[in-house]
């Protein structure tokens, strides 16, 4: 924890205010349900409101308010941010460490895998998949995970390549130590850094796909993720010839652009502590 702490204190302004917007959206996730009166999806007041102290956003066409929609909006894009990269990231990374160490057949297959999955358009087929197995949270988790563990298993994989090749590593063969020991002991401690940043690029990829898909209108339709609340905005006949974009569309735009942006300022920051560009 004190090593954390160091890191963060050598973040930059701009990254430490990034980390600051990144955890005070996580507290509006966590506490979703107790920062608004108002239900997320019921509607609570005339349609099409203009923001006042009562509704702060405003109502969208059915008069549900737009402020409990962003908040709640919020918990479902780091559910499936961190989803995501906690499947992708572990997998990925799992992955990586055996081809890297065990090398012969096994890194030949994993390896092959990874090719046929780059090969693959990526959006088409998540659209495809989407609508096989369905809108819900968990499916587009699962979706996203199919086609997000790929760079941190290559990443992985080729600085496992390198280290198993230390003397390191041949003595502590030779004494004995078996697969798990090298990895937890000998491995982990130089592939962490590494692991850490693909795992914060992991989510702010997660969220823009989610985003992506329920502005398609391929996200779970009961979620109100802020993709899902863009889609039903632009999609209201005339938005632009009306005032209502100003609340409505902005909203959950600028919702996701903070987000993105504070994470990826926040990955960016730890790529240079480390000295490492993914």
């Amino acid at each position: 924890m004190g090593r954390i702490i160091n890191i963060i204190k050598d973040f930059s302004l701009v990254g430490k205010i990034s980390l600051i917007a990144l955890v005070i959206i996580l507290i509006i996730a966590i506490f979703a349900p107790y920062l608004s009166k108002y239900p997320h999806d019921k509607p609570v007041a005339s349609p099409l409101k203009s923001p006042t102290k009562e509704h702060i956003l405003g109502t969208d066409d059915l008069g549900i308010d737009l402020w409990a929609q962003i908040i709640h909006g919020a918990r479902i894009s780091l559910i499936v941010g961190l989803g995501t990269a906690l499947i992708a990231g572990v997998g990925g990374s799992t992955i990586g460490i055996l081809a890297g160490y065990f090398g012969g057949f096994i890194d030949k297959f994993l390896m092959r895998l990874a090719d046929v999955m780059i090969v693959l358009p990526e959006l088409p087929t998540m659209i495809v998949l989407g609508v096989f197995f369905g809108s819900s949270i968990y499916n587009i988790i699962i979706v996203l995970s199919l086609f997000s563990w790929i760079k941190p298993a290559r990443i992985v994989r080729s600085k496992t390549l390198s280290i198993k090749e230390e003397n390191f590593i041949k003595i502590a063969q030779i004494y004995g130590a078996k697969f798990h020991y090298i990895t937890i002991k000998h491995i982990m401690p130089y592939i962490f850094p590494l692991i850490l940043i693909s795992f914060i690029k992991l989510i702010n990829r997660a969220i823009i796909a989610e985003a992506s898909l329920s502005f398609l209108g391929l996200g779970d339709p009961t979620s109100k993720s802020w993709g899902l609340i863009l889609n039903y905005a632009i999609n209201f006949s005339g938005i632009y010839f009306t005032p209502y974009w100003k609340w409505w569309v902005l909203s959950p735009l600028i919702a996701i652009t903070i987000t993105v942006v504070s994470i990826a300022i926040i990955g960016r920051e730890f790529e240079k502590i480390f000295k490492l560009k993914i």
